[in-house]
């Protein structure tokens, strides 16, 4: 072959793509996720953590040809607080605008251009005045990309209709602060909260709720909530300043059907493989990213269950998200540094 055909062949051929990428943020980043869209694979959302009310969100993308992840300086804006949660529209195939939502003290739909970023919608559920008790967290439904819930310490879940801008339903779900919220289906969501308990709302009947957990030492906070995706069956909750991560069954309420207990610090977050019914990731304060296989999950195991693949980052873990349109990668934030991991 000669070298002008090697040469060209060479370059139809994409970069070989590391193990891991290393971005270093200007500040500590607390809120960060993937964007789902197939023209954007390798790009990233993540929010500063200052403790001050001007914040930051930048918007990186892996460059090709440099090898490394880079932020467009257009595409970073300024934001009230720090984020608690960050999400792009989880629209595969690119049929809407190019959104993302982020909450702090309000619920914000962006919208992202080709030169800047530009608020869409401010939303606020308190009707009465121009404060909002602080949003802990918000999930965006895939099935009906018009719904968002979000969840608030004054111990309510309010689903927005994001297009119309108005409230489609608040509902007071727990005795105390409500810290995540997971949609598992068109109507169907449940959240987590400092009561203890993780509560399943179906929206066709907002009077009942389903109790489904409860921490075994009374008032112990729950903090997130992970729904499988490919097995809705399935949940994983984590207690506030706990090791273990609680795996439930929606079937068989009120015990665990595994209980994962490897971590040597307070487990942080936590991640369903979006293409597995049976992977989950979780990280913590000992700086471990685990990833652990639960297909035996009915069958207890002497000892409990060890992780498959383990990670150790440099600092504290405090977000992770697995990428749901390439599930062979994880992110994970620790410190100033954001990595992506071949998993």
């Amino acid at each position: 072959m000669s070298s002008e055909k090697k040469a060209e062949l060479y370059a139809q051929e994409p970069p070989k793509r590391a193990e891991i990428y290393t971005y270093e943020a200007p500040w500590p980043i607390y809120g960060m996720n993937w964007s789902v869209r197939k023209d954007c694979k390798f790009r990233l959302g993540i929010g500063s953590f200052i403790e001050e009310y001007r914040n930051k969100v930048e918007i990186v993308q892996l460059d090709d040809e440099m090898n490394k992840f880079v932020a467009d300086p257009k595409l970073s804006f300024e934001h009230p607080y720090p984020t608690t949660k960050i999400m792009f529209i989880p629209d595969k195939e690119c049929q809407k605008p190019d959104l993302m939502a982020t909450t702090g003290d309000f619920l914000r739909i962006w919208h992202i251009q080709e030169d800047k970023v530009e608020v869409k919608s401010l939303l606020n559920n308190n009707k009465n005045s121009e404060f909002c008790a602080p949003l802990t967290s918000f999930d965006w439904n895939e099935l009906e990309l018009k719904r968002v819930g979000t969840s608030s310490i004054d111990t309510t879940c309010t689903i927005w209709d994001i297009e119309r801008e108005v409230v489609d339903t608040q509902l007071i779900a727990h005795d105390k602060e409500v810290y995540d919220i997971a949609w598992g289906g068109v109507g169907v969501f449940a959240s987590v909260s400092a009561d203890g308990s993780v509560r399943v709302f179906d929206l066709r009947d907002k009077e009942h709720s389903t109790i489904i957990y409860e921490s075994p030492q009374p008032d112990t906070p729950l903090l997130r909530l992970g729904w499988n995706k490919q097995d809705p069956r399935y949940m994983a909750t984590i207690f506030l300043d706990s090791l273990k991560v609680v795996v439930l069954d929606i079937r068989l309420p009120t015990l665990p059907v595994a209980e994962l207990q490897r971590h040597q610090a307070a487990v942080n977050a936590i991640a369903w493989a979006p293409h597995s019914s049976c992977h989950i990731c979780t990280a913590g304060d000992d700086s471990q990213a685990l990833i652990w296989d639960l297909s035996n999950m009915s069958q207890p195991v002497d000892g409990g269950l060890d992780p498959i693949l383990a990670y150790t980052a440099k600092a504290e873990i405090n977000q992770l998200q697995w990428s749901s349109s390439q599930p062979d990668w994880v992110a994970i934030a620790f410190s100033n540094k954001l990595e992506i991991l071949r998993v």
